[in-house]
């Protein structure tokens, strides 16, 4: 663990929104809006709270994390990059067509990759495997898993969250990137996932709700986390898609798309200020 503190990993996360617009720029295709949203989040897992090892990124020992909403890999890739699974300068060959960096996250083609994503709903069963797998092998390592709120309108969600529960898996914390927007508009407009806090609580649960920008907020509510025993806990961080970026904020059409040239130069000098 680096534990940066919270100055330092403020810094950390405008530094990770950077290296997301300029993946997308360069690009010219890929998910900003929600890249943005998780910035803060993936920063203080990555760079204070996860036990990982970059010179190892298959340790068995290792915490870690399902980004279920996988088309958010250019947060993902920037975090890990930086943290020295591989060299930061590969950013630059996202989505390119011979690139590893591909647009959803591959375990088998990105070091510190712990799950293949990209089809929604399944990140959660996915992450329930390896803390089932942890109690088994009577391992202590924590499983981390990033859910969208418009992804949660999977079925497969709530039948994975059924099994958190009968399992008592106490080892797993699932975040909520609860920006209130998808790709056609509000969570609400497209198929309501509210009250997400008394879902999630209902299907046991243990419910922490912070601001998915508060560097502190998040650091406090893994620690609570991790001294839950016998249930799952779900983190639900409210969140501003497009988040830093003057023009993205709160834009649902910043889901999916690309930058030009004077968009660019106008997030990169709103991310300096």
């Amino acid at each position: 663990m680096e534990n940066l503190n919270i100055q330092e990993l403020q810094e950390k996360s405008r530094h990770i929104r950077e290296d997301i617009i300029n993946e997308v720029y360069y690009a010219k295709s890929g998910h900003p809006g929600g890249s943005l949203s998780i910035a803060d989040i993936l920063t203080v897992l990555y760079f204070k709270e996860m036990n990982i090892n970059p010179q190892n990124p298959n340790w068995e020992d290792r915490d870690r994390l399902v980004l279920s909403k996988g088309h958010c890999s250019p947060a993902l890739y920037s975090c890990l990059a930086n943290r020295g699974f591989f060299p930061v300068e590969d950013l630059k060959t996202f989505r390119n067509i011979d690139s590893y960096l591909q647009g959803h996250p591959d375990k088998n083609k990105v070091p510190g990759v712990d799950m293949t994503t990209g089809s929604l709903g399944q990140g959660l069963s996915c992450a329930n495997g390896m803390a089932i797998a942890g109690k088994m092998n009577k391992k202590d390592y924590r499983v981390y898993c990033i859910l969208g709120d418009g992804e949660i309108e999977e079925g497969q969600v709530w039948e994975a969250a059924m099994a958190s529960n009968k399992y008592k898996l106490d080892n797993l914390c699932v975040i909520i990137d609860n920006n209130n927007l998808q790709i056609d508009g509000t969570i609400e407009e497209v198929m309501s996932s509210y009250p997400i806090d008394e879902k999630f609580r209902s299907f046991g649960f243990e419910i922490i709700k912070i601001n998915g920008h508060d560097i502190e907020e998040i650091i406090n509510a893994l620690e609570v986390a991790k001294n839950v025993k016998g249930k799952s806990t779900c983190i639900i961080a409210k969140t501003v898609k497009g988040k830093g970026i003057s023009f993205m904020e709160n834009q649902a059409g910043w889901h999916g798309k690309a930058p030009n040239e004077e968009q660019f130069n106008q997030a990169i000098e709103d991310l300096r200020r």
